[in-house]
């Protein structure tokens, strides 16, 4: 086949376009092992924060002390339409996410209540109860929802009266830079802390405001700071807490859980 021939190119462009994408093959499967554990590291150390457990004086752990920490959290799996734990189902391995894309694992959920934007979710959600001796401390919750860009997720916990946050993380989002992405920032996030949910009445007031709250008004104890910039990712944020602690979300789980509280599981 002559050197000029544009079969030959063409047999040439295909080789190397062949070539190239058994690499990039081979590549994302060798890797996806190193991804996966990367995430699992990303999202324990979230976790192992929000329950307070974080050593004095250590911002940072090695992957071995940190897991160490995070496998001695009573890790439990609810069912989030009946509000009971579901002892099938391994805390460790349930992936929430997957559940939610897989066929009869996920719960449709109704147009009335779908304020986050979600369109579904997963039956089952995997929760961390924090214990200081047989009392719970905190109760760290799954949350997600509908941003500007994208899908935020984030964890949050709760004090042992089911209703002031006690700490807040988002660890994914695609917001626009410099402006959605505030919700990452700690000293936002540290705006939570001993802001409650529901008021004396029931009426879930939490929200994120949309200017500086002020210290001294009623509304103080339920709002935070809002977003400069970032209207549409605030909204988003005030909407997913708003489903996650509605009756579609974890309420069910939250009034099960005041009737009959748990026994501490033995690690």
């Amino acid at each position: 086949m002559s050197n000029d021939s544009p079969l030959k190119a063409i047999l040439v462009v295909f080789i190397v376009a062949l070539v190239c994408s058994i690499m990039v093959s081979v590549a994302a499967v060798s890797l996806r092992p190193y991804q996966l554990a990367h995430q699992i590291f990303n999202r324990a150390e979230h976790i192992v924060k929000l329950a307070d457990l974080m050593p004095a004086n250590t911002d940072t752990l090695s992957k071995k002390d940190l897991m160490d920490i995070f496998l001695q959290l009573d890790a439990r799996v609810i069912d989030i339409d009946t509000g009971r734990f579901e002892k099938n189902l391994n805390p460790l391995t349930f992936d929430q996410r997957k559940a939610a894309a897989s066929l009869g694992h996920y719960v449709t959920i109704p147009a009335e209540y779908d304020v986050a934007h979600l369109g579904r979710r997963s039956q089952f959600a995997t929760i961390y109860l924090v214990w200081d001796g047989e009392q719970i401390k905190r109760i760290i919750f799954p949350i997600h929802g509908q941003g500007m860009w994208s899908t935020i997720y984030g964890y949050i916990a709760l004090q042992a009266d089911l209703n002031t946050i006690a700490a807040v993380t988002f660890y994914e989002q695609g917001e626009t830079p410099g402006l959605g992405t505030q919700i990452q920032l700690p000293g936002w996030q540290s705006k939570w802390q001993g802001r409650q949910l529901w008021d004396g009445t029931g009426e879930l007031r939490f929200r994120i405001a949309t200017e500086r709250v002020v210290p001294e008004s009623m509304a103080a104890r339920y709002e935070v700071d809002g977003l400069s910039g970032a209207t549409v990712t605030a909204s988003g944020v005030t909407n997913l807490m708003h489903y996650w602690f509605g009756e579609h979300g974890f309420q069910p789980f939250l009034r099960y859980l005041s009737e009959t509280p748990p026994i501490r599981a033995n690690n």
